[in-house]
């Protein structure tokens, strides 16, 4: 099976979700991402809005402001080839759909922190393995945003997870040497580290 046709597997698994199962499973998922205790040290937290299936991190951007942790969301960067910024997020940010009709905050260099500056980003991500392995849609969006992760001489703290529905768990991925290393994935039903 070629990674486009594992991508359209796994997004079709993931749209064939009902939305009591969506549900259950955003809420079993807060209940895993509470549990990290990068979590509970991160102030600054980059979340995404889910589409295509993607499992739902409303309540946990909920749950963060509830905490008084800053939220973060990817904005396409206007002026970068396929990298993003980080735009704060909260209950009044004025939003607009992006080309993907993804909605993202509409000014996108206002309240921006550097993605270095990061404490935890949870990333969406098509389909993982039980290494920590992940596939994204194929744009390479975070990979770019984050290459800073793979250079030796960075000492940096920000910390990846990757956030699925368990169905998204198969064999084995490929991993390319662009691939940015995830501390693990996160899902509806487990932790599970990176190796």
């Amino acid at each position: 099976m070629t990674r486009q046709q594992l991508r359209q597997q796994m997004r079709q698994l993931r749209l064939a979700l009902s939305q009591d199962q969506q549900s259950h499973a955003a809420n079993n998922l807060l209940d895993q991402v509470t549990q990290l205790s990068a979590f509970s040290h991160a102030q600054s937290i980059a979340l995404y809005l889910a589409v295509d299936g993607e499992i739902d991190t409303k309540a946990i951007i909920e749950h963060c402001w509830g905490l008084g942790k800053q939220v973060y969301l990817p904005v396409l960067d206007p002026n970068l080839h396929n990298q993003l910024l980080f735009v704060h997020y909260d209950s009044k940010t004025v939003m607009t759909e992006n080309k993907y009709a993804i909605l993202e905050p509409a000014t996108p260099y206002q309240s921006l922190l550097a993605a270095k500056d990061i404490d935890l980003v949870l990333l969406p991500l098509v389909a993982f393995d039980a290494s920590g392995a992940r596939m994204g849609m194929g744009g390479g969006y975070y990979d770019r945003t984050f290459s800073f992760i793979n250079e030796s001489n960075t000492s940096q703290s920000t910390l990846l997870y990757g956030l699925a529905h368990q169905l998204q768990q198969v064999n084995k991925l490929e991993v390319e040497s662009w691939d940015i290393p995830l501390a693990g994935i996160i899902t509806d039903q487990a932790l599970i580290a990176a190796s």
